[in-house]
């Protein structure tokens, strides 16, 4: 993103005979979507050309090439033909191909591989001997999965410095020279840390002590025992520096430009001397969580991101069993703009831009894209031939685009004018199933729910029947006198206190009829608070009773509606039982009626000024947060990322300060665990924000901030804020209760529709039920099949993979594509195994050549 312009006292070379040398990494960081202005090309020639000493490193946005050969042919040219030395001592580094630049930490871990898959092959297209060496950015775009993602396409260095750019955060100081960066697999890669005496640059609130080779950065690593420190600065495309050189203090001397790869091979101690198991707490990373712009960008990747991969698995689905071509440029273009979307300065500046044209609006119009693709894609595949309103027994296709299998209640839209009370549904073995029709009224139809059994990775086909359903027992919601409404299922018991509009009790039948609701804690159970500044200070919805209404009532769905206000605004909550379904689903709509203040007081508090370490959006203890005090005697927390889970060593997540970030961040899910009693307690949200806890302060989920962000942007509220959130209550540990596969389950749901095309009753492609292990994608390549699996739950042992169909061979391949190892596969009439092993949170694509299902 365009920062201002500062002159830096800084100098190259200079040689002494009795100094240390120092090394310096240069280079540039943007693109066509951030900042690369026309004529940059030319200007970054020009000064190779004029300064032979001179090295870079390139963290371009790879679609920029594409604009500059249309712009800028000539210099292109050039560029390339400087590019084309790749050797350890060649000129150019191209440290970052990501293709849309992510920070990586908050979007899916498929979604980080395909930044770097297709952000290869863009720039390959344009640098055909492109060798990627070194991993760096200018932003805090690291995670701690990535040594392995990084080390499967072909990296054997990373960098977790970045200096000259940390609005948004950046890595724990670690160590020095270089260490073993090793991620929650096991898998390790050489990296240049942080250095333990790189500190914080005084007076900067983006900065650290490495975006120069000051003297003190220089003398302080040295006197630490870095033998060969180096510094770094990646130029913001469009600035007209050329070499990092300053007008006055010439700075530490003697000092040598190099690029990454060359400075690791050659330049610095080449070995490791440390290990370092890279923690996602280790990530000191925030931006302006419960904005409401950046709230509805997080949904908006999110519900993409789900949408994409189910895609993919339903089209694979269809090309193996149905023929049907595999749609490879459709799918290329969705994740295209999904990448564009998860950008970096979408989530730091979403108001830069003019009206229209902002970061935030560009996100609405990229994942409309990947939506309306995806969207397109599923229909095909579920719904292929239209359905008459006359078909006298029309089928319903459900898919799971999951790896296990799948018993749950799923939802089907009738044509409109079909007599809903009038059907029965059955499966193939024609065997009637429990069936609701809903009461809600829909301009598309009728509404029904019914129980499904659907194979892992697969679909299971139903049957309509112009025949009565006979009722059956199960949730149900009863009103007492006192306006109280008390929810049931076969797992849980939930009592609503209409006084507070919060829940007073809930029972976890599953775990010795449990009281999970801590009643004697300050703080409702679904309360919301927080600090209204404009507004006299804290308030709470449980101020005011709330209206209740029962939506759905059984026996598969039970749903009430609680209606109440905050501070005169008005907000809708649902609540929703299934039976059998261990998700408590809630859903929040906040009707703000004005742009009013939420959180700390910039006024109060500092942070308009960049040079303040304080800042107002950090205190997450004062936002409007939803509560959950549960009834644990001990509490733990363990929290998602992108392949990975975290077991929390915050005391508490509450922060203030630019030098004091901590890593509060909730991707998915976090898990409040009772070592004592092994029983949990899991709140899994619709979107990437922040979670709060500690001692004395019950597991919440940011709802929402109003006020000042950085460079002292208001971020306002617009509009209705929605958010979408389950409860999971469970016995055991994270990994024992499966709540990864749970989350996954609820972002990846059932989907039926109407069909009346016939076939197999069911089929299966790839089934890893039990085994801990979830599938984040299956792609067709040509006549070959890739699979690609993630030991979520699982411990290191070969697990077994059932393939529904036939294979040539089975390969374990890397994500550049190189073989790592041949599979045994073991085929049956219609269907193979064969054995997978991986460690916790592992990572393997399996390659299944010449592939037919059966």
């Amino acid at each position: 993103m365009p920062r201002p312009l500062f002159i830096i006292p800084f100098l190259f070379l200079a040689l002494s005979s009795s100094a240390q040398k120092a090394y310096f990494i240069d280079g540039y960081h943007g693109g066509v979507y951030g900042h690369y202005p026309k004529g940059y090309t030319p200007f970054i020639v020009d000064q190779l050309k004029k300064n032979p000493f001179w090295k870079i490193n390139l963290e371009i946005e790879p679609e920029t090439w594409d604009s500059v050969l249309v712009r800028e042919p000539e210099a292109l040219k050039e560029l390339q033909q400087l590019f084309a030395d790749q050797s350890v001592t060649g000129r150019i580094e191209y440290i970052s191909p990501a293709y849309g630049q992510s920070y990586m930490y908050n979007v899916s871990g498929e979604s980080i591989i395909r930044h770097f898959d297709y952000g290869m092959k863009k720039v390959r297209q344009h640098f055909p001997g492109a060798v990627f060496t070194t991993y760096s950015s200018e932003e805090p775009c690291f995670t701690s999965a990535l040594p392995q993602i990084l080390t499967s396409f072909g990296y054997k260095y990373a960098s977790l410095k970045n200096p000259n750019t940390c609005w948004g955060g950046y890595t724990r100081a670690f160590g020095g020279d270089l260490v073993n960066w090793i991620g929650p697999d096991g898998t390790q890669i050489t990296t240049v840390p942080r250095y333990a005496t790189e500190g914080l640059l005084p007076n900067s609130t983006w900065q650290t002590e490495a975006w120069t080779n000051s003297p003190k950065y220089i003398n302080d690593a040295l006197a630490y025992g870095i033998k060969h420190p180096v510094a770094m600065t990646l130029q913001d495309a469009g600035w007209r520096n050329g070499p990092w050189i300053g007008n006055g203090d010439k700075g530490y001397q003697p000092t040598e430009y190099t690029t990454w790869r060359d400075y690791v091979a050659n330049l610095s101690i080449k070995t490791p001397t440390q290990d370092w198991h890279f923690s996602q707490e280790d990530m000191l990373v925030s931006l302006v969580w419960g904005s409401q712009v950046l709230q509805k960008i997080a949904q908006q990747v999110r519900v993409s991101e789900n949408k994409l991969v189910m895609a993919e698995k339903i089209a694979a689905l269809s090309e193996v069993y149905q023929n049907t071509p595999w749609p490879q440029k459709a799918i290329d273009e969705a994740w295209r703009t999904l990448m564009l979307s998860q950008h970096h300065d979408c989530w730091i500046v979403p108001y830069n831009g003019k009206p229209g044209q902002t970061w935030a609006d560009k996100v609405v119009a990229w994942t409309n894209n990947t939506n309306r693709i995806s969207d397109d894609i599923i229909g095909g595949a579920v719904r292929r031939e239209h359905v008459s309103e006359s078909a006298n027994r029309p089928t319903v296709n459900v898919y799971n685009t999951t790896g296990t299998v799948r018993n749950e209640t799923v939802e089907l839209v009738l044509p409109t004018g079909t007599q809903a009370n009038a059907i029965r549904v059955v499966d193939g073995k024609n065997n009637v199933v429990p069936i609701q029709v809903s009461t809600l009224g829909s301009q598309s139809g009728t509404t029904v729910y019914f129980r499904a059994r659907v194979p892992a990775m697969g679909f299971s086909t139903y049957t309509l029947m112009n025949q009565q359903s006979t009722r059956s027992s199960g949730a149900r919601a009863v009103v007492t006198k006192n306006g109280d409404v008390i929810l049931e299922s076969d797992l849980y018991k939930l009592v609503i206190d209409k006084s507070k509009g919060t829940i007073k009790s809930l029972i976890d039948k599953a775990l010795n009829n449990k009281e999970l609701v801590d009643t004697k804690n300050e703080r409702g159970f679904t309360e919301l608070r927080g600090n209204f500044f404009d507004n006299g200070g804290f308030h709470s919805s449980s101020e005011k009773p709330v209206t209740v209404r029962v939506v759905e009532n059984g026996p598969l769905v039970v749903k009430v509606e609680l209606k109440g206000e905050i501070v005169s605004n008005p907000y809708t909550q649902t609540i929703t039982l299934k039976q059998g379904d261990r998700k408590i689903a809630c859903s929040l709509t906040i009707d703000w009626q004005k742009n009013i203040g939420i959180g700390s007081d910039y006024k109060q508090h500092g942070g308009l000024d960049k040079t303040d370490y304080t800042k107002p959006f950090y205190d997450d203890s004062q936002k409007l947060l939803a509560f959950f005090p549960v009834n644990f005697s001990s509490q733990k927390i363990y929290k998602d990322a992108p392949f990975d889970v975290t077991e929390s060593k915050l005391t508490d997540t509450f922060f203030s300060r630019w030098d004091s970030i901590k890593h509060n961040l909730l991707i998915s899910w976090v898990d409040v665990y009772d070592e004592k009693n092994d029983q949990g307690f899991a709140l899994m949200t619709d979107h990437t924000t922040t979670y709060a806890h500690g001692k004395d302060f019950p597991l919440a989920l940011n709802i929402q901030y109003s006020g000042a962000g950085l460079w002292g942007r208001n971020h306002t509220l617009t509009g209705p804020t929605t958010i979408n959130y389950a409860l999971v209550p469970h016995a055991g540990r994270w990994d024992k209760a499966r709540i990864s596969t749970e989350a996954m389950q609820w972002n990846e749901p059932l989907a039926a529709a109407l069909t009346s095309t016939s076939g197999s009753p069911e089929k299966s492609l790839v089934d890893v039920t039990g085994t801990g292990l979830q599938v984040t994608t299956v792609l067709a390549d040509g006549t070959d099949l890739l699979v690609r699996l993630f030991n979520a739950e699982g411990d290191s042992n070969r697990k077994k993979v059932t393939i529904g169909g036939h294979a040539t061979a089975a390969e374990l391949i890397e994500l550049n594509g190189n073989v790592k190892e041949t599979l045994t596969l073991q085929q049956n009439q219609s269907t193979s195994a064969l054995m997978v092993g991986m460690p916790r949170f592992g990572l393997r694509t399996i390659r299944l050549k010449n592939f037919k299902g059966y």
